[in-house]
Formats: structure tokens, sequence, C-alpha cells
């Protein structure tokens, strides 16, 4: 084991010590590891945003962080980088079993003593890697999961999310769940006309302890899809960032497809999301701003982490008429269009008052059913209709 990983985990370390002999001596030790990148080095306590700044502008993916030079700055460190889902080494030169438990309740992973060695380093970053693979490998065992996010606000991620779940069922997916991840703005209760008094946010903070007689009383049933809603006032999110690789973990345990509707990736509950899944539906529209947006998105996910192959970029309400060209939207986003959706305002607004999916027969409707077979593989079987329903199909489609 050294500094790049095993299994495709890489290290980039961030190294946050006032102490400055503590400093020099454990980037010396880290310099000896092969392969190991450069540390990215702060000789002083940074407050929350900087540091946020910071590690999202060096993709820093671990923490080296002295606690003892001011053990209350420290402590609130660790906590900021643990939601951030960084994992923190604790460097102590007193080893204090006191702090020490004090680290591990704001979510330390390991502990650092000097002198440092290269060997100590070693085993540090292997039960790191082994940690991490273990929630991964509990996190995407099952299920497929599909999250959907915007590429700018008004995209239509929401309406795509809904309507591609029951597009699901078509395909015989007998389990299947939506669920409204957006602490902020979910808007799924409203265009679906549910109601209930558990929203997402309960989800996690059980993940832990979640079975079949507790889930059972968060989600709503709608048509025969798992709905989970967001919660009826914005709420900030508390969690811990294990919660949601084992709430993740136990959908895939319980459903076939699940499909999540979360926010942008200039957060972190949106980043994990987006790292947890097995694939993006990344929303636009072919509008000039709506484009632009979508680079900064797609420059977020890159920096979070999001690997960019399993991203599908989703054109919806595409007008050829209007705004720009399929091949300008590839060149600009350096991604290829996974599926276009068209423009289909007047199916869109019935299907919105009527609190229902769109229907398979209109021309929306027909894109998001081809989008849910390239997406599972799997082929609707072909419906009889009689002569009149074969009619009433065509004049639908106009």
């Amino acid at each position: 084991m050294n500094g790049r990983a095993a299994a495709g985990i890489s290290w980039k370390p961030l190294l946050i010590c006032p102490n400055a002999d503590l400093s020099q001596k454990l980037s010396a030790v880290w310099r000896t590891l092969a392969e190991a990148e450069p540390m990215v080095e702060s000789p002083r306590y940074l407050e929350v945003q900087p540091l946020r700044d910071l590690a999202a502008g060096h993709r820093v993916t671990l923490c080296f962080l002295d606690v003892g030079s001011d053990q209350e700055r420290g402590l609130a460190l660790v906590h900021a980088l643990r939601e951030m889902g960084i994992p923190v080494v604790v460097l102590d030169k007193a080893n204090d079993p006191d702090l020490i438990l004090s680290c591990l309740r704001q979510g330390a992973a390991e502990f650092l003593n000097p002198p440092f060695s290269a060997e100590q380093l070693r085993q540090a970053l292997a039960r790191l890697v082994k940690r991490a693979q273990a929630a991964l490998a509990q996190a995407r065992s099952g299920g497929e999961v599909y999250c959907l996010m915007r590429g700018k606000s008004g995209s239509g991620a929401t309406t795509i999310a809904c309507n591609l779940a029951f597009q699901l069922q078509e395909l015989n997916f007998q389990k299947v769940l939506l669920g409204d991840l957006d602490p902020l703005t979910g808007t799924i209760a409203f265009l679906l006309k549910l109601n209930s008094n558990y929203s997402f946010v309960h989800a996690v903070t059980n993940a832990s302890r979640l079975d079949e007689t507790l889930w059972r009383g968060m989600v709503t049933s709608c048509r025969g899809v798992d709905v989970l809603l967001s919660p009826e006032t914005p709420v900030d999110l508390v969690y811990e960032p294990e919660d949601i690789a084992a709430m993740v973990g136990y959908w895939r345990h319980l459903y076939e497809t699940v499909i999540l509707d979360i926010p942008g990736a200039h957060n972190e509950w949106g980043l994990s999301l987006a790292r947890l899944c097995d694939e993006l539906l990344l929303v636009t529209t072919n509008e000039l701003p709506a484009v632009h947006a979508t680079q900064n998105t797609l420059a977020c996910l890159e920096c979070g982490g999001v690997d960019r192959d399993k991203i599908k970029l989703v054109v919806n309400r595409y007008n050829t008429d209007i705004g720009l060209s399929s091949e300008s939207i590839e060149t600009a986003l350096e991604l290829k269009v996974f599926q276009h959706l068209p423009s289909d305002y007047e199916s869109l607004q019935k299907a919105l008052m009527e609190g229902k999916a769109v229907q398979t027969g209109t021309k929306v409707g027909r894109a998001v059913g081809e989008l849910a077979e390239k997406l599972t593989g799997r082929t609707g079987a072909p419906k009889k209709h009689s002569l009149f329903g074969g009619l009433f199909s065509v004049f639908q489609s106009f």
C-alpha cells in the first residue's frame, strides 16, 4: 500500500498543521511513499468556507489535521471535514486519550503520533481503503440507482423523474422507489398531489436502523410506486457521510430500481448522492443560459469526484427551431446527448393538473419511455389495441 491506494482510491492529502515541527516531520515521511501525491499544506486553521474552497480546488480526498495546537478549532474542523466526506487523520504529539475520544465523536478516522514512519502511514491508509471499499460495496449491491440532477434550475428534472418512475412499471419492474431528496425546493408532493407526515429527512436520521416496518411508514404509495417525499418546509440537513451510504444501500436491497430527484452539484449532499448512484442523468435544455450553467455543474461534479463516465446528458424541451443544436451542446459540454425529450407543453400541463404521469401515447411520454428502455436495457412488450383504441392514439399524438 502506498500514497496511491488500491481499488481506484487515490489520496490527495491536505495537511492542516500550525505546529511547524509536526508538519515538517509528517511531510518528510509522506514523501517517502511511492507514487505519493504532493501534499496541500496549510500552516493555520481555516474557516469552513475557505476549507471547502481549498478542498474542492485541489480535489482533496484525505486530511491530516493537527488537533492538539488548538483543540476547540481542531475538533470543529474534524466535524466540518467529515461532513464534506473527507476522512480525517488526527495528529497529536501528546497522545491524549480524552482528546482521541472527542475526535472519534466528531468523526475522525485515524490517529497518528510522532515519531512518524512510512510503515505507520501505510497501515493507516490500508485501514482507510478497507473501510471505504466496504462502505462502497454495501451501497452498490442490489438494485440500480438513477439520480436526476438539474444542470440549471427549471430544466425539468423533477418532472422527468416522476414520469421515469412510472415508465419503469411499464417495463415490468415490480419494485420502484421515487425519492425527492431536495431539502429546499422539492416539489414531487405537489406534482403528484401527495401528503405524508414523513420525509427523506426521517430516513437519513434513521439510516443505521432502517427496517421494513419503519420504512413502510415513511413512504407513500402512488399507483404502485413507492414515493419518499421531501419535507414540507425547507430544512438544514444534519447527517454523517456513512448515513447516506447506509440509506442508499438499504434502498438497493429493497427495490429493483430507485429514481432519485437530487439537488445540484454545489453542495455536499447532492455530490454524495451523485457519487453513490449508478447513473447520473444531468438534465438541461438547449437554451444558451442553461447550457452555460450546465458547464458549471459539470465542473463541480468533476471537482467533487463524480465519475464522468456515468453522467448521462438529457436535453429536455428540445426544439430544433429555437436554441442550440444538439451538436453545439455536445461541443460545449464535451458530452454526448443521451436522450432528447421534446417540448410538449400541453401534455405536461394536463398531467400536472391531474396529478398524474404524462400519457405514454404523447410525444414526451414516448420519449421518456425510450429513456427508460435505454437506461435499463429492458424493452416493454408491445400492447394490443382495438381499432378504436388505435385511432384514439393517433389523434392523441397531435
